[in-house]
């Protein structure tokens, strides 16, 4: 049933151009930063953080004066073609997880902050969701231990909201109430709406800044 219901809203994921921010694949053994932002672009996206990941982090960074803050793009396709969004998302999950579990391990002090936008989204929910993937996707949610590294969490248009008929903070009991799980009125990716424009409006309508106010209080 999950499945069905995820599958049918991704396959009405949009797309929209972002800038390219290149970033390494795995934890970087530079010093360990204070916090690091680990974000997921959307589909057709090109490689880096997309306009929204950049824009995030933009608004976050003067917030948190003081300290240092890293950033990793997450590795994976981003396509936006319905027949490859299970196997888009779930390449996405394995090297966001792959990445976290490793800054856990190896900078244990550091502060996570996870964050996505649309199919980018869905990529953290599947590493931070209660319960085994979806049928189709994978990898399997990361372990809890890793939870205490994460500081917080923030998505944006996601499609899990719509097939869930709940939010991220609804759904993963972990990581819930550490989340701000943001839908645009009207997005149709999130939501029952049909403006597609919503769904590529999250900097316009302050929504972007929200979160990163969001996830400034809680580090």
């Amino acid at each position: 049933m999950i499945a069905r219901f995820l599958g049918a809203a991704l396959l009405t994921t949009c797309a929209v151009p972002n800038a390219v921010i290149s970033m390494p694949s795995t934890a970087a053994a530079a010093p360990c930063p204070d916090i690091e932002v680990v974000f997921a672009r959307g589909s057709d996206d090109p490689p880096g953080l997309g306009v929204i990941g950049q824009t995030f982090v933009d608004s976050l960074r003067p917030q948190l004066v003081g300290k240092s803050v890293a950033v990793y793009a997450v590795d994976y396709p981003a396509t936006s073609k319905s027949s490859e969004l299970a196997s888009s998302a779930s390449a996405g999950a394995k090297d966001a997880s792959a990445y976290v579990q490793s800054t856990a391990a190896n900078c244990s002090d550091t502060r996570m902050v996870l964050g996505g936008y649309s199919l980018g989204a869905a990529v953290i929910d599947l590493i931070t969701a209660a319960g085994a993937p979806p049928a189709g996707f994978v990898p399997a949610p990361m372990p809890p231990e890793v939870a205490r590294h994460v500081a917080a969490v923030a998505v944006f248009g996601n499609p899990w909201d719509k097939s869930l008929r709940a939010p991220l903070t609804a759904i993963s009991p972990l990581y819930g109430a550490k989340t701000i799980d943001l839908c645009n009125p009207g997005d149709p990716i999130c939501s029952d709406g049909t403006d597609s424009s919503a769904h590529v409006a999250y900097v316009q309508n302050g929504m972007v800044n929200q979160a990163a106010n969001f996830v400034a209080g809680r580090i």
